[in-house]
């Protein structure tokens, strides 16, 4: 019956009510539905798993400008880093609601999308009727001997012209600004720039659209050193001092929000430390031997970690919800990093299968990204196991928070020539290093904390491996 009916032509009929009778008029034509194009709202996306709010770092797009799918519009400051926003849909960013240095909690509306440009107007007069219903903002207090509240840190050095060598640099009117409006920079750019007091309406963009970049910024500042005048700070103005202003109230950025929470995260965690001595003569010889091939202590720590991990799962594991734990599939060594206003974890993947020379280019091309906050997501999302190195400042043993999510960190000190007592009962000299490992005490015990030292012992003092 079934192939008898997919073989036959279905009619669809309509019910006596609706069929017309003999005799009466035909129908009116149906007047077009009139499809109104779409005003779409671009929101603040979630970067990352723990990404309450974002921050606007710079639109790469002014508004009225077409945008086309895939294409970069905003870069956006998430708890970690700074990322380029896509646009999802063709169109024209007809309405910015969110300038340049403001905040948004992730899913708020940031900008308008208009479909085609007759819908721009339409587009910005909805932009400011839900800013007008918005509430108005409190009026300023009066002046007062209170403590003053900065958005950020206080002003910087007095600003760089960058008119040195014109021909080489440019044009001074940056092509992505609209006639000087708003300038298009990468946040390193904008780093550089605010660090050597560079300003970056007069730097000539060579990035895609004329954004400006790094090397930009750099460009500006090597011509300024050789004309040894044009670029250079008033010396009739004096040095204003780098540091804080004693009594003002700084809020949080958004990367220092993201520690907080999760240093309050962590003191739900029932943890304990392991401290170990470990004699470190012959890894500080193999790093002599092998440092002018661009490898770094760090690399090998974490390499030497990873491989004891191996040997003790337990430790590489994670507990989340504090009814069962999971036995990671990857060895994924974090490594903490100081960057400015705050600090992250770049994460060694895989560092037990990498070797020891790939794994230091890739250390460094983290640290890089890091610092110009530029890292995605998984490269500092998917640590299993974290270390914390302040051996170079002299630190010879602390003790590490656990960040949340992870089952250890191990708080690594300074490599130090200490007087010691030999097995033959003499005494001698070797260099030692302590480290403190907090661990999550719901998976990991001490005996097991105590077995992967000994483990990591035996590779730091016979380092051959590392190099395999």
């Amino acid at each position: 019956m079934s192939s008898h009916l997919l073989h036959t032509s279905f009619i669809p009929t309509a019910p006596p009510s609706l069929r017309r009778r003999p005799g009466c008029a035909a129908p009116l034509p149906r007047t077009p539905l009139l499809v109104q194009s779409k005003i779409r709202e671009i929101f603040m996306p979630a970067l990352s798993s723990t990404m309450t709010e974002g921050k606007i770092v710079s639109w790469i797009k002014s508004e009225g400008d077409k945008l086309s799918k895939g294409e970069s519009v905003v870069v956006v400051e998430s708890d970690k880093a700074d990322m380029d926003v896509e646009s999802f849909y063709d169109g024209y960013l007809a309405a910015i609601v969110v300038d340049e240095g403001l905040s948004a909690a992730v899913g708020s509306t940031i900008a308008l999308l208009a479909e085609t440009e007759e819908e721009i107007a339409l587009a910005i007069a909805q932009s400011k009727k839900t800013s007008s219903s918005a509430p108005a903002p409190a009026p300023p207090a009066p002046t007062s001997d209170a403590p003053k509240v900065f958005d950020e840190m206080p002003s910087p050095a007095p600003a760089v012209k960058a008119s040195v060598g014109t021909n080489a640099l440019g044009s001074a009117e940056h092509p992505a600004s609209e006639g000087g409006k708003r300038v298009v920079a990468s946040p390193y750019a904008k780093k550089l720039a605010k660090d050597f007091g560079v300003d970056l309406k007069g730097v000539f963009g060579s990035g895609p659209n004329g954004r400006v970049v790094a090397k930009d910024v750099e460009a500006v500042l090597a011509a300024a050193k050789l004309s040894g005048g044009g670029a250079k700070v008033q010396a009739s103005e004096p040095p204003k001092p780098s540091g804080v202003e004693l009594g003002s109230v700084v809020p949080f950025t958004t990367m220092q929000g993201a520690v907080s929470r999760n240093m309050v995260e962590s003191l739900a965690v029932p943890t304990f430390r392991v401290g170990y001595t470990f004699t470190t003569d012959a890894l500080d010889a193999l790093y002599k031997k092998i440092k002018s091939k661009g490898v770094t202590m760090t690399a090998l720590l974490a390499k030497a970690t990873a491989l004891a991990l191996v040997k003790h799962p337990v430790v590489n594991s994670s507990c989340r919800d504090g009814k069962s734990f999971t036995y990671n599939t990857h060895i994924n060594v974090a490594v903490a990093v100081a960057i400015d206003g705050g600090l992250i974890t770049p994460v060694l993947q895989d560092a037990d299968k990498v070797d020891i020379y790939t794994l230091s280019r890739k250390w460094k091309e983290l640290v890089d990204k890091a610092r110009a906050k530029q890292l995605q997501p998984n490269e500092y999302t998917t640590g299993t196991f974290t270390l914390s190195n302040l051996g170079m400042f002299g630190v010879d043993r602390f003790d590490a928070i656990l960040p949340p999510g992870t089952g250890a960190i191990m708080a690594v000190g300074a490599s130090q020539p200490t007087v010691v007592g030999t097995k033959d009962g003499r005494i001698g000299m070797k260099t030692q290093m302590q480290v403190n490992v907090t661990a999550d005490h719901r998976v990991i015990y001490g005996a097991d904390l105590a077995a992967f030292l000994q483990t990591l012992s035996k590779i730091i003092e016979d380092p051959k491996d590392l190099t395999l």
